[in-house]
């Protein structure tokens, strides 16, 4: 097993504090519901539901985010008063009379995601947060059309997105926070950005174009020449009155000749802040989730873990012992006895083998891993599958260990295994089996080392990403090492203490059996006490 850290930015501040006693009567919190799906889709491995093979990978992934949010905002020592997710709808906007290329490069939506939207919508509800959409405009309008109404009645505005569009927005009293990177976007952040202030950004983009959206923009000027040009100038409408004085030849001609194309682009990144409201802001109101609503939901989607989790911390809401702002510590998990790794086993023959397989059927699910020779999952030779199919409960399938320099002919007896293609043959239908979910710590390596052999793990889920999910930005790695001492208080067995270390250092695949099987059989025991845990 290989495992990949992912490292994230420091925890979030809080927003800065209002100056009146009370706060302001209206603190709202916008979600940008587009944004989050895309993120969950694209950062997580396909998952589909057992029952019917539906894709649930970006709900999945939604939820998880959704539901660390609600109970990150408890922790928040000026927690919202008012919440909503915004979604993009399905029409046309405004956007695409004024100019029919607009976001005509954008390629249409994964097959796999499709069916997803409309339940994250329900996933959304189920929460107890309002999902707010609006026929011809986009989300970016309705989170616009919000933050200026908070902010002129004197409330404050926090936009969950990572979105540079959306920073046209930020002020005194708006900010954003990116959760994946646990960063705060306030003005100085905009300004790092774009080189300009927020009242600004609207000329800068317009200038510059974006070609995600297909924005033209001007020919040959980027953010950082608009940014120059509009800091020189003051604004767009005088840069353009006065594109005659530029003294670059090329760039007073673009400015001239595409005044209009730019004055266009405008309209287009320019977001407006007069959108309908879908609904008041009153009833945006933050409020508890159904817990029978919220339950049955993620059931129903088979979100069994996180349903778990929900279920023990107030249907999702509960706030933690610990602000936000620093890194919880959960107490050392004893429910299922300490690990014992001379207890796992090491499976050299089929009949022994055959029992772990039937009994792995039997579990639903588990956890597994693989050992290679190799830290590039393109080239490795399989030297080994752990299986973990309950917590305690491991064992060691070897196929590829030898004895350094060859074989040793004095101890035939030490390296005894099932041949290579004998326990692919068997593994193959349980991994592949849709009716037993596997579980791996950093997946990806998995899946790929075991492609090569034939086999095609479905379906799965990964440790690592589900705790950058639930905590990116509350710790700085997601590695097996640190997950176990973090969630089950126990520090695993090390590489170089089975292999050693620098010149010395030898392959797994030339590492005794019983070391090799402490060594593994704990990796995926590990795995699945992780799993159960998060």
């Amino acid at each position: 097993m290989t495992d990949t850290p992912i490292t994230d930015a420091p925890p979030l501040p809080d927003l800065p504090r209002d100056n009146t006693q009370d706060g302001p009567a209206v603190r709202l919190y916008l979600v940008d519901g587009s944004g989050f799906i895309f993120r969950a889709f694209h950062a997580l491995p396909p998952l589909t539901r057992k029952s019917d093979g539906l894709p649930i990978g970006a709900v999945s992934g939604f939820c998880n985010m959704l539901w660390k949010l609600l109970v990150d905002m408890k922790a928040q020592t000026d927690a919202p008063t008012h919440l909503a997710v915004v979604f993009d709808h399905s029409e046309k906007t405004f956007r695409n009379t004024l100019y029919d290329q607009y976001k005509a490069h954008r390629p249409p939506a994964p097959e796999d995601l499709v069916p997803q939207f409309p339940l994250v919508r329900e996933a959304t509800r189920a929460f107890g947060v309002p999902s707010l959409e609006l026929p011809g405009y986009e989300a970016d309008d309705i989170i616009a059309a919000y933050a200026c109404k908070v902010r002129d009645m004197g409330g404050e505005v926090r936009i969950i997105s990572s979105d540079k569009d959306l920073m046209q927005l930020v002020g005194d009293r708006v900010f954003m926070m990116d959760t994946m990177k646990n960063l705060l976007i306030g003005r100085e952040q905009v300004i790092e950005k774009f080189g300009v202030p927020p009242e600004k950004v609207v000329d800068v983009q317009s200038l510059c174009g974006d070609s995600v959206d297909n924005v033209p923009g001007a020919p040959g000027i980027g953010v950082k020449t608009a940014a120059l040009l509009i800091n020189e100038y003051g604004d767009l409408d005088t840069l353009l009155a006065r594109a005659g004085e530029i003294k670059q030849d090329k760039r007073r001609q673009t400015l001239i000749d595409f005044a209009d194309q730019i004055r266009l682009s405008r309209q287009l990144v320019q977001l407006d802040c007069d959108t309908p409201l879908p609904s008041p802001i009153d009833d945006l109101r933050v409020a508890e989730p159904t817990a029978e609503i919220l339950a049955a939901f993620l059931e129903e989607m088979g979100l069994h873990t996180l349903g778990r989790r929900v279920a023990s911390g107030g249907g999702g809401t509960r706030a933690p012992a610990a602000p936000a702002t620093s890194a919880p510590r959960p107490a050392p998990v004893t429910d299922h006895g300490a690990i014992d790794v001379t207890k796992y086993v090491c499976v050299r023959d089929l009949e022994t083998l055959d029992a772990w397989i039937a009994r792995a059927h039997g579990a639903g699910v588990i956890a597994f891993d693989t050992e290679t020779d190799s830290l590039s999952s393109a080239n490795a030779g399989l030297c080994g599958v752990s299986l973990a199919i309950a917590p305690g409960e491991a064992c060691y399938i070897p196929v590829g260990h030898e004895h350094e320099g060859g074989l040793a002919f004095d101890a035939p007896a030490d390296l005894t295994q099932i041949p290579h293609d004998e326990v692919i043959a068997r593994l193959k239908p349980l991994l592949e089996d849709p009716s037993v979910l596997k579980v791996a710590q950093n997946a990806k390596y998995d899946i790929a080392v075991l492609s090569r052999q034939g086999v095609n793990v479905s379906p799965i889920e990964d440790t690592m990403l589900i705790s950058y999910v639930l905590e990116a930005g509350l710790h700085k790695s997601h590695g097996m090492d640190e997950l176990s001492k973090r969630w089950l208080d126990h520090e695993p067995i090390a590489f170089k203490q089975v292999a050693g270390t620098g010149k010395a250092q030898k392959s797994f695949k030339h590492v005794p059996l019983e070391p090799a099987t402490c060594y593994a059989a704990e990796d995926a025991d590990v795995t699945l006490r992780l799993y159960l845990m998060l």
